[in-house]
This record gives C-alpha cells, sequence and structure tokens, in this order.
C-alpha cells in the first residue's frame, strides 16, 4: 500500500529553506518506498535550488507531469506552477515567492478535494507576502480550515508529545475573551477524535492547559479557570473524553506531568510552542486535526537567515512525510474497523 500513497508537496517560499528540506529529504532513495512524491512548484526552481546543493545531491532527477495521475513511482514528479522564468531573491520577501505559495496551495487543495492525491505535506510560507485578495489568513491552519469548511485544531507532534493550540495564531491580548466554553469544547472533541482515528489510540487522555499562573489560585490571581475551563472539562468527561485540568503549564512541563497524557491541550501559541521546541526543534512536525485530508508541515518556518547555504537540517520536513503516510494509513485502518460497527 505504501506506493500508493501520493504525497502532494507545496513549495511554499522559493526564497527560504524549503526546496533545501525537499530535495535533501527525496534525495534519499528509500524515501520512494513510503509515498509517490509530487511537487507543486517548479522544475527550474528546483534546478536552481540542487545546484546550491552541492554535488552530493546532483544525481536527483524530476518528473514533470501535469497532473497527479501521471505521478511515477521511485520517482521525484513535479507539477510546474508556471511555464515563465522565476526571479529567486534568496533569503528575502519577496511578491513572486507569495504569488508562488498561493498558487501551490490553492492547486493541490483542489488535487487533494477530487480525491487525485492522498495527502498534503507543506512547506514554509511567509505569512506577510502570500497575504492577498484570495489568502486572508494567518496562516496554513486557517487556510486549510476555510478551504475545507470545517473547524480543526493545529497539533504539534513529535515522540514525545502531541500538544493542540485551541486560539492558533492569535494576539496575546485576544486569548482570555476567545477561549470560551463553546471553543474549548470543539478542541477537546477534535483532539480526542484525532487521537482515536488518526493516532490509533483508543482511549485517549487529554490534559487542558490552565490560562492564569497556578490556574487561578482559586480565584485570588483569577477565575476563567474555575468558571470557564474547570466547567467545560467536567462536560467533556461526562460525555466519556478522558479530559483533565486545568494544569498550571510551569508545573505541568516541569514535572514531566505530560509524559501521563497522549494529547495536551495549550490555550496560546507560545503555552504550546515554547516547550514543544524545547523538546523537538528539529524533528518536530505541525499537523491540522480535525480536517478531512491529511496535512503536516514541518515545525519551523522559511529560516531567510540561513537559505541557500546548505545549513538547513531536514529532519523536521522528512518526519512530516512520515507521519503524513502513517496517518493517512491508521485512517484507513480505523474506518475499515468501525465501517460495519455492531449496534
Amino acid at each position: 500500500m505504501s506506493n500508493s500513497i501520493k504525497l502532494a508537496i507545496t513549495h511554499g517560499d522559493i526564497n527560504g529553506i524549503g526546496y533545501e528540506v525537499i530535495l535533501k529529504t527525496f534525495s534519499d532513495s528509500r524515501m520512494f518506498e513510503h509515498c509517490t512524491p509530487i511537487l507543486y512548484g517548479s522544475t527550474k526552481v528546483a534546478s536552481y535550488h540542487k545546484k546550491l546543493l552541492g554535488q552530493q545531491h546532483q544525481d536527483m532527477t524530476f518528473a514533470a507531469i501535469l497532473e497527479p495521475r501521471q505521478s511515477k513511482e521511485r520517482r521525484f514528479n513535479v507539477i510546474n506552477l508556471t511555464n515563465d522564468e522565476v526571479k529567486i531573491d534568496i533569503g528575502k520577501s519577496t511578491e513572486v515567492a507569495g504569488e508562488l505559495s498561493r498558487m501551490a496551495l490553492d492547486h493541490a487543495c483542489e488535487d487533494l478535494k477530487r480525491g487525485d492525491v492522498d495527502v498534503l505535506v507543506t512547506a514554509p510560507i511567509n505569512k506577510k507576502n502570500i497575504q492577498s485578495s484570495t489568502f486572508d489568513f494567518p496562516g496554513h491552519t486557517e487556510y486549510l480550515s476555510s478551504k475545507f469548511g470545517t473547524k480543526s485544531l493545529m497539533m504539534m507532534v513529535c515522540d514525545r508529545i502531541r500538544i493542540g493550540i485551541v486560539t492558533n495564531h492569535l494576539a496575546l491580548k485576544d486569548v482570555p475573551a476567545a477561549i470560551t466554553h463553546d471553543l474549548l469544547m470543539e478542541k477537546i472533541q477534535i483532539m480526542h477524535n484525532s487521537l482515536k482515528r488518526d493516532f490509533g489510540i483508543p482511549m485517549p487522555k487529554i490534559a487542558v492547559l490552565a490560562i492564569d499562573p497556578h490556574a487561578g489560585d482559586n480565584g485570588v490571581i483569577g477565575t476563567q479557570d474555575q468558571t470557564v475551563l474547570k466547567p467545560t472539562i467536567d462536560e467533556a468527561m461526562s460525555k466519556g473524553i478522558l479530559a483533565y485540568g486545568p494544569y498550571p503549564s510551569d508545573g505541568f512541563f516541569g514535572s514531566s506531568e505530560f509524559n501521563k497524557f497522549d494529547g495536551v491541550l495549550a490555550l496560546y501559541h507560545d503555552q504550546g510552542l515554547i516547550p514543544f521546541k524545547l523538546m523537538s526543534f528539529t524533528d518536530g512536525v505541525n499537523f491540522t486535526a480535525g480536517l478531512p485530508i491529511v496535512r503536516t508541515s514541518p515545525a519551523h518556518g522559511t529560516a531567510y537567515d540561513i537559505a541557500g547555504k546548505n545549513k538547513a537540517s531536514e529532519q523536521s520536513f522528512r518526519a512530516a512525510v512520515y507521519l503524513a503516510c502513517n496517518i493517512f494509513r491508521n485512517r484507513h485502518e480505523y474506518d475499515e474497523l468501525n465501517k460495519n460497527p455492531l449496534k
């Protein structure tokens, strides 16, 4: 089954490290045992970046195709987004790079909707230059939720932990008002379902982090943990979801309490991302739970400062490919087992 997984890759920002980590990943021929890669990008841009990587990657070749059904197994397939010459400004944010980022995402999503490809791995974008009249989102997660018309949860995944972010890319000043019963219950439910279907955990345990220091200290510091978070967590438990908390995040991570849970819900971006990247800076993966399709991404950005210097590690991108394939198989197995459940 592994070679039947058609893996769509969007090239992200052409001036960042996206092409470097993609090419380094698939320079290892063993990767083709797991999937058939289809890059939504440019053979010319890929060739440019290949030259920057030196002699050890020069044997890699590209199969130019027009649509996914033409893809060849054990080859690195490329769907050209444009036949024009593309101006590459390594390490710089440009309008051209933003436009090509959008084109890749739009094209890949249409193929995903048609079922022409199976999973999506996105290379890093620049969240500023990609903005346009058709892309008005703070990141991939929000764009994909809109594109597929579903609620979602940004999850950061590594061998040690799975952390979901309740408010995604939201300014810290806006977080307290955004944490409502309905939103928290929605995210708990998405994580619960994902841990079961995507990660194969029959009865997942979920920890919810507190919003205030010391979880409010019984109202001395704040009341939201007791008036909003605790009742929501209790309600989830009454519905058969093993949710616990709220836990003050400093002690929760400092004492390694997270090891007792299958998933952790952080309320805001840095509450979850700081401990996650301390644990897994080089090989963490961003996964969008709740979508009808599988989407993963390396847990890093465009890294303009090292772009074109052959310094970027491909570990996170390779882990994103592995995770996308594993989740695709897990979903297939879960759906088969639950297709005709006993009444």
